[in-house]
């Protein structure tokens, strides 16, 4: 039988627990756009061998699972490098990683939206390569792909618990461990699912009325 009383006492752990989860959802998809953006310029450079090298490590993260980074990051990567990191660094990381070959084809998609005329403008300009992404095309290709890049936000945002199998102590992990001690499992898991509902369709409501304003 539910009962309220065993939700009101486990609520302050998962609030904590939440908190951890949001903080490496931020941080993983500062990661994710930050290193995206990187891979989408870098894999435009007139250097073949370059592009070659971003599209070969585009296609394997993508094609690996990101459990399976995850566990390299945290278990192999310390023995190959004698480097270990906490395990919300890591995942952090590894989601970063993961979903920056994602963010990657998004931001692709925005810069082969802008028009071919902005190029040549700038190179008639005598811009420099620098100065023709910072303040030609970015600013362009950008503000189209907000909201796809929204969605992915979302995406990170639902896959943290993965994170728990490093031991990072976010909402499934509490609420696992809450049922090993309690022997209830019915409360602490429906409070995750639903935590996790409420947030992930909040986020998306956000995203679409962010996508309505930029079509008007």
């Amino acid at each position: 039988m539910w009962s309220w009383d065993y939700v009101i006492s486990i609520l302050p752990d998962l609030l904590r627990a939440f908190r951890v989860t949001i903080a490496a959802t931020l941080a993983g998809f500062a990661v994710a756009a930050v290193f995206g953006l990187l891979l989408a310029v870098l894999g435009r450079s007139g250097w073949k061998p370059l592009r070659l090298a971003v599209r070969a490590f585009v296609e394997f993260v993508r094609s690996t699972p990101l459990l399976v980074q995850v566990f390299f990051l945290y278990y192999s990567v310390p023995m190959l490098t004698g480097l270990s990191l906490p395990a919300f660094a890591t995942g952090v990381i590894g989601l970063g990683i993961h979903y920056s070959t994602y963010m990657s084809e998004v931001y692709r998609s925005g810069i082969d939206g802008v028009p071919k005329g902005q190029w040549e403008a700038a190179s008639a300009l005598n811009l420099t390569k620098t100065r023709t992404w910072l303040s030609v095309i970015l600013p362009q290709a950008i503000p189209p792909v907000i909201p796809v890049m929204g969605n992915y936000l979302i995406v990170i945002f639902k896959e943290t618990p993965i994170l728990s199998a490093i031991t990072l102590v976010e909402m499934l992990l509490t609420a696992k461990n809450t049922a090993s001690v309690t022997y209830r499992v019915f409360e602490p898991y429906t409070m995750v699912g639903v935590i996790f509902l409420v947030i992930s369709y909040a986020m998306s409501l956000v995203v679409m009325r962010f996508e309505k304003r930029l079509r008007r």
